[in-house]
């Protein structure tokens, strides 16, 4: 689960890590008073959604305003904030579609001596939390990591004991700080290790971090994604969770208990088993076709469930054929396809259908297929069916 900036300063300054003072703006008039409230001399006005990139993001409707600007004056901020709200914001990460702004957050401007990058992730490999920190504050880390790799610095900390001061100070010298900031930084980036871990996060990235004219350092960004599977924990974070900013077919996945991850191609994927799943789509892709979504019903699928991944996979206009791919475990495969036959009559296909099984009562599952008169196509193995539904969208 995302939240937005503005909430993960909320929840940063709750948390005892510095960030600057900011205002919550959903209307242009909104906007300016916040400026007024403030009392500087400059604010920057960020568009809210749950995408990187918004700085150099351009509205559909507006070509020239950007996603976040410097403004100088609460006209400047209310007129900016009249172009920026209800329209659709396109950056980096959000695709050609863009996403619709409907929150603005207004934040005072500070003077910058220094931008830097921090991000917070799960390291399988050291089996726990890593802090990632660079001098190239600003930049998209992918990049960083690509042409210039010696400047990311990575620190792996203790779950239970945190960040310990003398790693911070490890960091904050390796980044060229100076005395002051380095104190300062002895301060802030074990408070934010330890939201990391208190809060579940599965990422926390702050870029920029920067490092103030005063030598203070301050979460001028703020992303952050919890771990869905402890969020049980944190309802008051689930209270933070704007639905507008997810997919839909998404949202209704995971509440019929489907993971579903909607994807840009043309051929549908019902599978159970995650890494099945991402097998399957590998050699959809291998064979020359595109998968339009990752579904996994899991090991112990109803026919509600089955019904409802095939409505949610068929809604897609961009789908033009569907691979069902089982291995019947847990689930035996005469099961799944009563489910599949049930679910075929209630939702109708007008599209393609392929289908592999394999496991218990595969024989009697596949009988039952040929016996349905239905026109399903059976592929022998997961490559006979890769092939057969990239054929039969004549590709």
């Amino acid at each position: 689960m995302k939240i937005h900036e503005y909430q993960a300063k909320q929840l940063f300054r709750a948390a005892g890590v510095a960030v600057p003072q900011g205002i919550v703006a959903k209307t242009s008039a909104e906007a300016g008073q916040a400026f007024e409230t403030l009392g500087g001399l400059i604010a920057v006005v960020k568009s809210q959604i749950h995408a990187g990139g918004r700085g150099k993001g351009t509205f559909k409707e507006a070509p020239a305003q950007r996603g976040v600007v410097l403004v100088k004056s609460a006209a400047e901020a209310a007129d900016n904030a009249t172009r920026m709200l209800g329209n659709t914001l396109v950056t980096i990460q959000t695709g050609d579609e863009g996403k619709l702004v409907n929150t603005l957050f207004v934040e005072q401007g500070l003077k910058i001596a220094r931008e830097l990058y921090l991000g917070i992730v799960v390291d399988r490999e050291v089996g726990g939390p890593v802090l990632i920190m660079s001098s190239e504050g600003g930049m998209e880390i992918e990049e960083v990591a690509k042409h210039s790799p010696e400047k990311i610095l990575s620190e792996p900390f203790d779950a239970i004991a945190g960040l310990y001061p003398y790693q911070a100070r490890k960091m904050a010298y390796a980044l060229g700080l100076d005395a002051i900031a380095v104190r300062s930084a002895e301060k802030f980036l074990p408070k934010i290790c330890r939201f990391f871990v208190d809060y579940d996060c599965s990422m926390v990235e702050i870029n920029p971090l920067i490092i103030t004219e005063e030598s203070q350092m301050m979460a001028l960004d703020g992303k952050v994604t919890f771990d869905d599977n402890a969020l049980f924990r944190h309802k008051d974070v689930v209270a933070l969770r704007d639905l507008s900013e997810e997919d839909p077919a998404e949202v209704k996945a995971a509440d019929t208990g489907l993971s579903y991850v909607k994807l840009h191609g043309n051929i549908g994927c019902l599978v159970n088993g995650a890494g099945l799943a991402m097998s399957t789509m590998d050699l959809i892709k291998i064979h020359g076709g595109e998968p339009a979504n990752f579904l996994d019903v899991g090991g112990g699928a109803n026919e509600q469930q089955v019904t409802e991944a095939f409505r949610i996979i068929l809604a897609d206009k961009n789908v033009k054929a569907v691979l069902v791919n089982i291995f019947g475990g847990i689930m035996k495969c005469d099961v799944i396809v009563s489910a599949l036959l049930n679910a075929y009559e209630k939702v109708g296909f007008n599209v393609p259908l392929v289908v592999r099984l394999e496991g218990t009562n595969v024989e009697i599952a596949r009988e039952m297929l040929e016996a349905s008169g239905r026109p399903i196509i059976s592929a022998s193995d997961l490559t006979d069916a890769a092939q057969k539904v990239v054929k039969s969208l004549g590709v």
